[in-house]
């Protein structure tokens, strides 16, 4: 494949939604595979929807997902690149160029409707029931344009600073093809779309003339976007063709939307109706409304895992791996294998991604995560029991948090005994096997360890003639309050001997016996 350039580019206007990560990832994947560039351009050309704060957000979370930026918007805010700079606020003299350029040689107009004028258009083809109101090669000849009035009225309206847009002219016999790299082969008439906007009267541009220009002079080879932006495909084809650049014009690959978890309509950055589970990266609180969202950071999410678990939504890796390193996810990355059907966001499958990854963690590392995260929520956990915390949990947890919930949890001496469990084990063999045990852990070590905890309840049962199964769950029962759990003799261990006779002696007091 030839020098790869991709680029992300979202608009400021708030929190990324998880589906930009999955766009960004892509792009991300196809970049390092083929030794290529990754570029982050902000597309602010619509100022009325900016809000502070967004930008920094996109960098803080591209960084949280290890989306390694090679050219364009950078932390610390300043542009890193040859084709400076990013934000499309900062290039508004570039696009009237080839706005202008496009009106001299006749592919584009300026159009001087108002509003109101627009909206009678509007109106009289609703009327005439014609399907579609369009600004087209029809209606255009109706209207007040360049196209319709003088040489010497529209260059007085241009002195003059009347109120004006730049349009595409479009050719009513043209068709437009387009060789998608997800889709295939995808064809438009002219006839079925209108003479968009492309310079707009504040001199910005639209998202059309914005992103061709940008693409064209940043030399994107490939455009990796969402599915919804393909109705746009045909104009920016188009512009290509006008401003003489299909030669170079990229590969464009429209990915699939990402679905509610039910499959009905694309995945809301708002619809609370469709599960409590967050919908973007990281946490935001809208600086105008105070409304607070959480993020899959915040809620526990490893971003290895979600990546993993995002780089499956629309894509198939053509084998039956399912978890994959960053790495691996570079190697097996192609275009050529995405889904053209939408994917469900199937938020029990991120969960379980999470929890294979925490599995899979080498147990130092997750220790560094557990005392981090209980600095964060000021559990005041031992440092030192961290290690024998995390060979309790690592194997039942989903996310790290837990491991803290279940440590400081489990360092409480329980106040109440699971009912269910208490009235068909707590028999009189159980409890003359736990007494035996209790005196016997009393004569230990202090630091006693789960292998000899293990081994003293062995022989005290084996001296009563009582079996191991016959003690077990009540044994659990009277030192953590519950019927089930990880590994009673690191419990023991982690509690010592004292504690642990304590808790005994205590459930020996509280709990009847059953027979």
């Amino acid at each position: 494949m030839d020098k790869v350039r991709v680029r992300f580019a979202p608009s400021p206007t708030g929190s990324l939604h998880i589906g930009g990560v999955r766009t960004a990832l892509y792009n991300y994947l196809l970049a390092r595979k083929h030794g290529g560039k990754m570029l982050l351009r902000i597309e602010d050309t619509d100022q009325t929807r900016f809000v502070p704060g967004a930008e920094a957000y996109i960098l803080d979370a591209l960084e949280w997902m290890g989306i390694e930026i090679d050219e364009g918007i950078v932390k610390g805010g300043k542009d890193l690149g040859p084709h400076a700079p990013y934000r499309q606020s900062e290039r508004k003299p570039i696009y009237r160029e080839y706005a202008e350029r496009l009106v001299k040689e006749g592919k584009a107009y300026y159009a001087f409707d108002t509003a109101e004028e627009l909206e009678s258009m509007r109106k009289e083809l609703e009327a005439a029931q014609v399907a579609t109101a369009q600004y087209n090669a029809v209606t255009r000849m109706k209207m007040k344009n360049s196209l319709t009035l003088s040489p010497e009225e529209t260059a007085r309206r241009l002195a003059a600073g009347d109120a004006h847009v730049i349009r595409i002219k479009l050719n009513p016999r043209d068709e437009v093809r387009l060789n998608d790299m997800v889709r295939g082969w995808v064809s438009w008439h002219a006839t079925e779309l209108d003479d968009k906007v492309l310079l707009k009267s504040d001199g910005m541009p639209t998202y059309h003339l914005a992103s061709v220009v940008d693409d064209h002079l940043m030399e994107i080879s490939h455009v990796i976007r969402g599915e919804e932006w393909l109705p746009s495909a045909p104009i920016h084809v188009l512009l290509y063709r006008y401003l003489g650049w299909e030669a170079t014009m990229p590969r464009f690959a429209h990915i699939s939307l990402v679905l509610n978890p039910d499959g009905n309509g694309k995945l809301s950055k708002r619809d609370a109706g469709i599960g409590d589970f967050p919908r973007i990266p990281l946490s935001w609180t809208d600086p105008v409304t105070g409304q607070k969202a959480i993020g899959f950071r915040e809620e526990g999410y490893l971003p290895d895992a979600m990546a993993n678990f995002l780089a499956f939504l629309g894509w198939n890796p053509g084998t039956e791996q399912e978890l994959f390193s960053i790495d691996e996810l570079i190697q097996a990355f192609s275009l050529e294998r995405m889904n053209k059907a939408g994917a469900r966001f199937d938020i029990q499958k991120a969960r379980w991604y999470n929890q294979q990854y925490i599995r899979m963690m080498a147990d130092e590392k997750l220790g560094g995560l557990v005392i981090q995260d209980a600095k964060n929520r000021a559990a005041g956990l031992d440092e030192a029991l961290v290690p024998k915390f995390v060979r309790l949990f690592k194997e039942r947890v989903t996310f790290v948090h837990e491991i803290v919930s279940e440590s400081t949890g489990l360092l409480i001496a329980p106040e109440s005994y699971e009912t269910e469990v208490a009235s068909k084990k707590w028999t009189s063999e159980a409890v003359r096997g736990i007494e035996a045990f209790k005196v016997a852990l009393a004569g230990a070590s202090p630091e006693v360890n789960a292998e000899e905890a293990k081994n003293l309840l062995h022989d005290v049962l084996e001296s009563l003639g009582i079996k191991m199964g016959k003690v077990m769950q009540s044994l659990r029962l009277a030192i953590t309050g519950k019927g089930a759990g990880p590994d009673l003799m690191l419990i023991i261990e982690v509690l010592g001997r004292d504690e642990t006779v304590k808790r005994l002696d205590a459930a020996i007091e509280r709990l009847p016996v059953i027979d």
